[in-house]
């Protein structure tokens, strides 16, 4: 049964990917609350290259509803704010020469729905790449069945083990995705 253990364990750890990567993308979804990964898509013109903001200062969380912002080198203070400004998450940074705060402004019904709604597709997402991966490893099983490299009953035995491994992980993405709606819902 090394063939099976090999394919599971390959499952294992594509599948692992696909879910840090969820948990990554739900990082970045706003919930009300400040959360320094919520900037990590920020990019600020450095000396002409587009640099990750947390590369040229160290963002912190000062209280529930407050991003601080302070550059290493304060000549890129400006590059730091416009940047935030030309981002797509609906911020808005004051300056006071030093540090940049960063209000967290709570969110509307309206938006708290969007958000869900965006949550919901990040999962679905997931879903879809956990049943390839499946889909990519019990083809591997079946072929090695018809090269008669194991057995029919081997071979089946796999495929339930594997398919109980990716409805554990399905559960995974359900559960994260269950955490972060709460979050956005949260008043």
């Amino acid at each position: 049964m090394g063939m099976a253990d090999d394919v599971i364990s390959e499952l294992r750890g594509r599948i692992s990917k696909t879910l840090d990567d969820l948990r990554r993308e739900l990082a970045k979804v706003r919930t009300g609350r400040a959360n320094p990964q919520l900037l990590d898509s920020v990019r600020v013109d450095y000396y002409g290259t587009a640099t990750p903001l947390n590369q040229v200062a160290n963002v912190t969380v000062a209280d529930p509803r407050l991003i601080v912002i302070k550059p290493w080198d304060l000549t890129v203070i400006t590059a730091v704010e416009k940047a935030l400004q030309k981002s797509e998450l609906g911020l808005n940074p004051a300056n006071d020469g030093q540090v940049i705060r960063v209000p967290i402004p709570p969110l509307n019904e309206e938006r708290r729905r969007e958000y869900v709604r965006l949550v919901k597709r990040y999962a679905e997402s997931a879903h879809v790449a956990v049943r390839n991966i499946r889909r990519d490893q019990m083809e591997k099983i079946k072929g090695a069945e018809k090269a008669k490299q194991v057995s029919a009953d081997d071979a089946k035995r796999a495929s339930e083990r594997l398919q109980k491994v990716a409805d554990r992980y399905i559960a995974k993405v359900d559960e994260a995705a269950a955490r972060k709606e709460a979050e956005i819902m949260e008043v």
